[in-house]
């Protein structure tokens, strides 16, 4: 490879290495000649989140130029098979070497763009239409490079876990998303809690949760944890090769959610993070499992899709 493309993977692994740690760490389990592509992937994804969140100032007019020229110079070097963009040379090998559906990056790039308007969404199914191109497609563009047995069937799998990844970021990172003024929890469930935009901004500026916001809190838990239970089956099926990855990455992000649980539910008191001696006994654990070995659904599996007042009862406790 010539030197802007191992400088482009290189750059890439860098972002991965500072912004994804938990990611990153489960990647580190795959064969090296794999590695560098999961790190170009996240590359792409992690620079365009940058654009579109970064503080600087920058106007959202700003940023969204920025996002469609940053676009525009990736579907050119998609087009001519060349960029000078640092990062994107990576990404584009990438891409050719694994045949990655161009589709995907084109759903990715138009969520990205509705974080530059969009601040707020009414019901789940509302938000699920931007986690199909921010969350969803991750998933299956990640499935050429971990070679399912059967690309076809993983595919949902591979879907649903893109969706719990995400669901679990924004469940982490509630006061991180209020303060660039975006509200990713649907109002919908927000007001089968009580809770409103109001209580949110004054448990920020508290840095605490009161009791009915900790119940909003444990039902998205429950519901994230849905979608690692529709997500478990994939990983199996994945080469052997990159089950211990998927399994330390599906272990590592669900500890997030018993990190939140733990710091009973309050969001906003402190980050939830999984402690490096859990994270390192997970990978740990995950290369010593056997290749085609269940993974375990997460106990809330079976939490109502349907959201009516008595599904809600035993989630909702008292009100406050």
């Amino acid at each position: 490879m010539g030197a802007p493309l191992e400088a482009a993977y290189e750059r890439c692994r860098a972002l991965h290495r500072e912004h994804g740690r938990t990611y990153y760490l489960a990647t580190r389990l795959l064969p090296a000649w794999k590695r560098r592509h999961v790190h170009a992937l996240y590359g792409f994804t992690r620079h365009a989140d940058e654009i579109v969140d970064r503080m600087s100032g920058a106007s959202p007019q700003a940023r969204a130029a920025e996002l469609a020229a940053w676009s525009a110079e990736f579907l050119r070097g998609l087009r001519d098979g060349r960029s000078d963009d640092p990062l994107l040379p990576a990404v584009l090998h990438t891409i050719q070497v694994f045949d990655i559906d161009l589709d995907d990056f084109r759903k990715f790039l138009a969520s990205m763009a509705m974080d530059l308007t969009v601040t707020e969404y009414e019901t789940y199914d509302d938000l699920l239409g931007y986690m199909e191109g921010s969350a969803a497609v991750i998933g299956t563009m990640m499935l050429p490079i971990l070679e399912p047995s059967d690309r076809a069937t993983a595919r949902e799998p591979a879907r649903q876990l893109g969706l719990a990844f995400q669901l679990t970021n924004f469940i982490r990172d509630v006061a991180e998303d209020l303060e660039r003024g975006r509200v990713y929890l649907p109002r919908r469930d927000l007001a089968e809690f009580g809770v409103t935009r109001a209580d949110l901004e004054r448990a920020l500026a508290t840095r605490s949760s009161p009791p009915k916001i900790k119940h909003l809190i444990r039902y998205e838990v429950s519901r994230a944890r849905r979608h690692y239970a529709l997500a478990a089956p994939g990983i199996p099926m994945l080469a052997p090769a990159s089950q211990a990855c998927m399994r330390a990455a599906y272990r590592l992000y669900g500890g997030i959610l018993d990190e939140v649980e733990a710091q009973d539910h309050d969001v906003f008191a402190r980050r939830a993070t999984v402690p490096k001696w859990r994270r390192l006994t997970v990978a740990l654990a995950c290369i010593l499992s056997r290749p085609g070995t269940a993974v375990p659904a997460p106990a809330a599996a079976d939490v109502p899709q349907q959201r009516d007042p008595s599904a809600l009862l035993d989630l909702r406790g008292t009100a406050a």
